[in-house]
This record gives structure tokens, C-alpha cells and sequence, in this order.
């Protein structure tokens, strides 16, 4: 797996200031932040037209030239992104957060500074180290799993294709069981058929690297059973309904879900909460071949229905399904999905924002609120049953996918909830995983999206 690029936060020594102090403000503490400074640091800013609007921020010299003091004005509502553009807009060195500021949560804005710095170096070097933020070590062991959590999930979207396929995905679940001595099993090619898992095969089968099914294992079998699924598909040509070249550009990042599965269970195992951890990630390339899954065809998947393949780029719902039935079969107490599974959840909510969907009113609350207490935001949407039609067939159970265009992420949450057994508490989030373009702490490339927000709610679940 891909090296991630460092946090850039270190250790603040107890009583001890270190490097040049930052100093945030907003336009009510300017005039406060004023009159801490001598008369040739006001001088300057007035000389270079400085004014507290979120996102600017100002250098100040001492009396010899020496950087003494930083200026940076944010908006107090949005702490994450606060310093996130600091890391690489800042010379070189380290810096603190200074007693004044207008900042109430200093935990987010460290975590968005360390976000600010991430780069992929896998294939390019970065030109410069990004500066340090010194922050308390207690709030740096509380921010680093989350921090490696995130580069975890960049790292294995950023890495193109040929070296994250189907192999290489499962190679990262393998290092997560040695590290956490879990249980691991592995289901490659055609013992995916041997063992009843015909839709990943059936999706998987055309390309000249296998398809799988990988299971990580963890945890007292006496604790409460969590099942947790990432949607692998490391490649996807659309298959036979093959996509235009614009819409396959980027997707190396189709196996989003299952980097945001992986770096789940590492938090997990890392913070030790009391569960039983099964990790299931199909993983896959959808390609074109002779073999290759044809519109029409009609398979019957692990759990016994039968499903007419209406478009072979409506593929991830299909991997995710016997997954899901497999999971299913362990009568966990709670089951989640993750997947970068419609474009029509981006074109609901756009890019930011993930669609969530829970088969629970009372898990649905838990999630979006612990989404909001660390800043990563979900959207709820409705498993509206009565759009079931919209995948009807007339030669199987029903289809993976309907002409309609309409309500795209709810038909194809309302098909993966087929396949959960009533009583099953189940989670599905539909995740864009990528930032179209470079912003503060969200550089451009792979992200994680409700990552953070999931793991806030399991550790208030599962909470001793």
C-alpha cells in the first residue's frame, strides 16, 4: 500500500511556545489583534491593504525582519478548513496557535491543517515540506488515527488502476490482519462459484485479474456482530454498456467504498471497541472481454433471487449484494455499506456531501448527528418502496437496474435493501470519494467522506 504523506503536526511541549504563533481572527477581534501589535506591524498591514476576510492571512515581521506573528482571518463556524490552507502557504517551519483567537475548536482546526498537508508522492515528489502545527499530545493522539485514516483512504483512490486492482486491494485488507492479528479468508476466481457468490464472479469474470472476495475477522465472538462492506470495483468500463471517455476518466476511484471499509476497520481495531468485526470487500474490475457480463443475462445471487442484468454499469449494487447476503448470514447487530455508487446521488447533493440511507429512523439520527459534531456532514435519503417498480423485470425477480431515470441512488439503495433481512439495523452510504479540484485541506484527488462521521457514531455505539 502506498505511503501516506505526513500529518505535520508534532508534539507542543508542556509551557513551552514553539515556532511563530498564528493568530486567528475574524472581523469583530481585529481591532483586539490591533493592539497586541506594535506600531510597525499595524503599519505594515495598512501598507499591504490587509482586511479579516476568511482565508487571508498576513506574515509580520519583528523589528530585525524576523517572522514574529501570523495573521490568519477564518470563519469561526467552519474550523476545519480554518488552517487548512496553511500547510504549504506558510515558509517552512513550525508553528502554535497563539492564547487569543477566534477560534472555539482548536481540535478541528489542527485536524483540517493536517488534511491541508497531505500530498499522494507515490509517483511525484512534493516540491517542499509542509510547515508544522504543535499542538498538545493529547490532541495529537486523539487527531493522528483519523489523520492516517483519511491518507489511507486518498493513498488507495490516488493509486491508478494497474496498481490497485483486485489483487492489490485485497494485499491492503492482509496487512490490516497481520497488524491486528485478525482472521482472514480469501474467494478468487472460480471458487467465488464453488462458494455461491455468483454476481461478484459474474462482474469480475472478464478481466485478466481475478475477481474476489476478501473477509477480515476481528474481535470476541461474545461481542455485538458489526459487518462492515466496501464496494471494490477497482476499475470500471461501464462493461458492454460501456461509458464515454469523460465519464471513465476517473475511475480508478470506483473502489472508493472499499478504501473507506478498510480505513474504517483499522479505527476500529486501533481504538479496540467492543465488537466483533467482520470486514467483507468484493473486489473487482469491470472490463470488457469475451467473457464479459451482457445485458440481458440473468443471474441468481447468493441470497436465491433472481436478477436480470438491465446495464452492465449498474455493477457495484451487484458485488455489493452477495456481499451483503453473506454478511447477513452472521445475524450481525448492525451492517454498513459503503460504495461510490450513483451519479445521481452527485447530482442530488453534489460532490460534498455523501447520501446517506438507513433502514431505521433512530440510526439514521445517530449518524447525522455525530456527522455534524466532527464536521463531516451527511444527507439523508428515503428508501421510498414504492420506486421498487422501477427495477421490475419481466423474466426475474427484478432487475439491477430500470429505464427511468429518476431518484437513480434510491433505486439503487432500494435494490441492496432487498437483500437484508428485515430486522437487520443497516446502514448504506453512497459516497463521491474524490474532489474534483484542489481547496484548503481537500487537495484534488481521492477523499474520504463520511469516514469520520461513521466512526463517531460506532464509538458512541459501542462505547464501554
Amino acid at each position: 500500500m502506498p505511503e501516506s504523506s505526513p500529518s505535520a503536526l508534532i508534539e507542543r511541549k508542556a509551557g513551552k511556545a514553539q515556532g511563530v504563533a498564528i493568530e486567528t481572527i475574524d472581523s469583530v477581534r481585529y481591532k483586539d489583534a490591533l493592539k497586541r501589535l506594535d506600531a510597525s506591524q499595524r503599519r505594515w498591514l495598512e501598507q499591504t491593504g490587509f482586511e479579516p476576510r476568511p482565508g487571508r492571512f498576513a506574515l509580520l515581521p519583528d523589528a530585525s525582519g524576523k517572522l514574529a506573528r501570523v495573521l490568519v482571518a477564518i470563519d469561526p463556524s467552519e474550523p476545519l478548513g480554518a488552517l487548512a490552507g496553511l500547510p504549504y502557504a506558510l515558509p517552512a517551519g513550525t508553528y502554535h496557535l497563539a492564547e487569543h483567537g477566534a477560534l472555539a475548536d482548536t481540535h478541528l482546526a489542527a485536524l483540517g491543517w493536517a488534511l491541508g498537508a497531505y500530498r499522494f508522492e507515490r509517483y511525484r515528489k512534493r516540491a517542499r515540506a509542509p510547515a508544522t502545527l504543535a499542538v498538545p499530545g493529547a490532541e495529537l493522539a486523539a487527531l493522528a488515527p483519523l489523520i492516517e485514516a483519511t491518507a489511507r483512504v486518498r493513498d488507495l483512490v490516488n493509486t491508478p488502476t494497474e496498481d490497485m486492482g483486485p489483487d492489490h486491494l485485497a494485499d491492503a485488507v492482509k496487512q490490516l490482519a497481520k497488524v491486528y492479528k485478525a482472521k482472514l479468508r480469501e474467494w478468487v476466481g472460480d471458487e467465488l462459484l464453488k462458494a455461491n457468490f455468483p454476481t461478484i464472479h459474474a462482474v469480475g469474470r472478464a478481466s485478466h485479474r481475478a475477481p474476489r472476495l476478501v473477509e477480515l475477522t476481528w474481535g470476541k465472538a461474545s461481542d455485538p456482530k458489526l459487518v462492515v462492506i466496501g464496494k471494490g470495483v477497482c476499475f470500471d468500463t461501464g462493461g458492454l454498456d460501456i461509458k464515454p471517455s469523460d465519464g471513465m476518466r476517473n475511475m480508478k476511484k470506483d473502489m472508493g467504498g472499499a478504501a473507506h471499509a478498510i480505513a474504517l476497520a483499522a479505527l476500529v481495531m486501533q481504538a479496540k471497541l467492543p465488537v466483533r468485526l467482520t470486514l467483507l470487500i468484493p473486489a473487482v474490475e469491470n472490463a470488457i472481454a469475451g467473457n464479459a457480463m451482457r445485458p440481458g443475462e440473468v443471474i441468481t445471487t447468493r441470497a436465491g433471487h433472481t436478477v436480470e442484468v438491465d446495464n452492465t454499469d449498474a455493477e457495484g449494487r451487484l458485488i455489493l449484494c452477495d456481499a451483503i447476503a453473506y454478511g447477513a448470514e452472521q445475524q450481525p447487530e448492525l451492517m454498513l455499506d459503503f460504495a461510490t455508487l450513483t451519479g445521481a446521488a452527485r447530482v442530488a447533493l453534489g460532490p460534498d456531501l455523501p447520501v446517506l440511507f438507513a433502514n431505521q429512523d433512530a440510526l439514521a439520527d445517530a449518524v447525522l448527528e455525530a456527522g455534524c459534531a466532527v464536521a463531516d456532514p451527511l444527507w439523508r435519503l428515503p428508501l421510498w418502496r414504492p420506486y421498487r417498480k422501477m427495477l421490475e423485470s419481466s423474466v426475474a425477480d427484478f432487475a439491477n437496474s430500470g429505464a427511468s431515470r429518476h431518484a437513480g441512488a434510491i433505486t439503487a439503495a432500494l435494490y441492496l435493501e432487498r437483500f437484508v433481512p428485515d430486522g437487520t439495523p443497516w446502514l448504506h452510504l453512497d459516497t463521491y470519494a474524490w474532489n474534483d479540484a484542489d481547496r484548503p485541506g481537500r487537495p484534488r484527488g481521492g477523499e474520504a467522506m463520511g469516514l469520520r462521521a461513521m466512526f463517531a457514531f460506532l464509538r458512541q455505539r459501542y462505547a464501554r
